[in-house]
């Protein structure tokens, strides 16, 4: 085996073992993955920034830095209240995923590269993971140019004109 993850055929051609996943899967199932960090109670994203096929930067959400988790402590503000989804998130202590990638990485490697976003919900069926209205603020800032994300069907959304996504508003927000 030994030839990248193929062997040769009797005929003599290159047998394929496996399909290589193209980037955009490739990088949204490792911000899946990234989103197993986060210590939100209702919903978990993650995010990915990549720069040339190569990562610069993760981020997931949760509690900033020295607060209290709310995965540790068992108590969604949010949720005591009944504050539904999309409304209220001064109440919550929790940073964005994307919020986190971007404040987490270099900002010279940030400008025209591209964040990848996956979300679920607590029984870990998909979330739709367009960025909300703060989160499309910092991603503009950073000069992120492109954002693909997984939105609740599932599916691959790509989004290349950043301002494409004021067009209509987030279910985040």
């Amino acid at each position: 085996m030994g030839n990248n993850g193929r062997k040769t055929a009797s005929d003599g051609k290159a047998a394929v073992l496996y399909k290589r996943p193209p980037w955009d899967e490739y990088f949204l199932e490792i911000a899946r993955v990234v989103s197993s960090r986060s210590t939100c109670l209702r919903r978990r994203y993650g995010a990915v920034i990549v720069k040339d096929n190569v990562i610069v930067s993760t981020g997931y959400n949760g509690s900033p830095r020295g607060a209290v988790n709310c995965i540790d402590s068992g108590i969604c503000k949010r949720k005591e209240l009944n504050v539904p989804p999309g409304e209220r998130y001064e109440l919550c202590v929790a940073v964005h995923a994307e919020q986190n990638a971007i404040v987490n990485g270099p900002p010279e490697r940030m400008k025209d590269a591209t964040i990848y976003v996956a979300g679920f919900e607590a029984d870990g069926t998909v979330a739709d993971a367009r960025p909300c209205l703060l989160c499309r603020r910092m991603i503009r800032n950073a000069q992120i140019s492109k954002v693909v994300y997984l939105n609740r069907s599932g599916e691959i959304v790509t989004v290349e004109n950043i301002s494409e996504l004021d067009q209509e508003e987030s279910p985040r927000n």
